[in-house]
């Protein structure tokens, strides 16, 4: 049995750890090299056989895949390392919004620490029917999948908006269940943390942090594209006009 391929969530980190030595490679000896692989064998992304594996995210795996960070980073003038378009996308990533990337990191390590990410179930919906996951990581979609799909916070939701008078329909395309749907379609609506949790941090999320969304525009918000991941409900509704418009052309 080989290791397996690196997730998104773990090449976060591994990123995280580049960028913060100045986009330079680490060695195997280096006592971040060696935190990061006690991490990663602990991360609940990979079946038990695979983690026994000696070599399975060991320090000198985890040193060379720095080295393809640091190799594969545009500035660079060296030879660079063979590395997967996966790895590619992640650096891509962290060049162009690399504070995210790092508040991403951070939300990774936190969840890790307290025990919340081990213990949270797998989602329908955290990985795309494609395979693509995305680019911030695989445990922080299932742990923004576990919190919209929490019973409580939607009926809040939902009070909230019959409180205002206002009708409980998609707040990007306007669907309303109930007028489609009739009776059964009555009071229903999901809901979507308008900016993910890693970078609205660890602070209790508050009913105006959640948007009610139908379902096909609650998986666009979340589908992902190579590079790419969340989008909010203004940016898919400006996808939505950008598509209205070619149509028209």
């Amino acid at each position: 049995m080989r290791s397996p391929a690196w997730t998104e969530d773990e090449l976060v980190l591994a990123g995280a750890l580049v960028v913060k030595n100045g986009w330079r490679e680490l060695r195997t000896g280096d006592r971040e090299v060696q935190e990061l692989s006690e991490l990663l064998r602990s991360l609940p992304l990979h079946s038990l056989e695979a983690r026994a594996l000696p070599e399975f995210r060991s320090p000198d795996s985890v040193s060379r895949k720095t080295s393809d960070f640091a190799t594969n980073y545009k500035p660079y003038t060296g030879k660079r390392t063979r590395c997967g378009e996966a790895t590619l996308r992640m650096i891509k990533a962290f060049t162009q919004r690399g504070a995210e990337m790092l508040q991403a990191a951070e939300a990774i390590e936190e969840g890790i620490g307290s025990g919340e990410l081990q213990l949270l179930p797998q989602q329908p919906g955290e990985v795309d029917d494609d395979g693509f996951t995305a680019v911030e990581g695989r445990l922080l979609v299932r742990r923004a999948l576990t919190r919209e799909r929490d019973p409580k916070l939607r009926r809040l939701k939902i009070q909230q908006v019959r409180d205002r008078g206002e009708p409980l329909s998609c707040e990007v395309c306007g669907f309303l269940f109930s007028r489609v749907y009739g009776g059964v379609g009555e009071g229903y609506i999901e809901v979507h943390h308008v900016t993910p949790l890693h970078i609205a941090g660890t602070r209790k999320t508050g009913l105006n942090d959640l948007a009610c969304l139908c379902a096909n525009c609650h998986r666009m918000c979340h589908r992902s594209r190579p590079g790419e991941s969340w989008r909010t409900p203004d940016a898919l509704r400006e996808e939505m006009r950008k598509a209205a418009q070619h149509r028209a052309h």
